[in-house]
């Protein structure tokens, strides 16, 4: 008669209860695949070796804190922070520099090209993307549905102007104040936009 799989969460509960063996198995459990994605990435056994120790550091801090939430599946969970770990390493490696903010006139998303079409470079590029996309959020009502119309639906200032109901000039300077306050949000957050 074979045993039971223990679930996942029964194994975090089980070491949260202070059985250790049970953080092993969780961790033995799904050890080569994240180990398979991290190496598959940053092509560098001893790199890939370093981000695995840290994903599992990370894991087992986050575990012991309590903050962990079980929102999805913990292997999806641990993938994720593989995943920022790699796009962190990279940040890191290359000393990308931070857009000139002090240029007013100048497009934050002309920042955003990819310069070569390796792995590292579009999961960072993703990674810019999905950070600018979160920024966005925090922009006044009418300067976000510009910015968005603009870079997202690629409309025409005419055709914002006409959707919008306001002239030209008036969704120019949303525009306009939408990027000033992306960018001061930016800085704030020290996010940097170039690979």
């Amino acid at each position: 008669m074979s045993t039971p799989i223990v679930s996942d969460q029964e194994l975090i509960s089980n070491y949260l209860a202070g059985n250790e063996y049970s953080l092993e198995v969780l961790i033995n459990r799904h050890k080569q695949k994240v180990y398979s994605y991290i190496l598959l990435v940053v092509r560098d056994k001893h790199l890939a070796d370093d981000i695995f120790q840290d994903a599992f550091i990370k894991v087992i801090n986050t575990l012991r804190s309590g903050i962990y939430k079980e929102e999805g599946k913990f292997i999806q969970w641990v993938m994720r922070i593989s995943h920022n770990l790699i796009i962190d390493h990279y940040r890191k490696a290359k000393r990308l520099p931070v857009v000139d903010n002090n240029s007013e006139d100048g497009d934050i998303f002309d920042n955003l090209r990819i310069v070569d079409d390796s792995i590292e470079d579009k999961m960072i590029v993703d990674q810019i993307y999905e950070d600018v996309r979160k920024l966005i959020e925090y922009l006044p009502e009418e300067q976000r549905e510009v910015l968005l119309l603009r870079h997202y639906s690629d409309m025409s200032f005419k055709d914002i102007a006409e959707q919008t109901e306001v002239s030209i000039n008036t969704a120019l300077g949303r525009m306009r104040y939408a990027l000033i306050n992306l960018r001061k949000l930016i800085d704030s957050k020290e996010i940097i936009l170039s690979v």
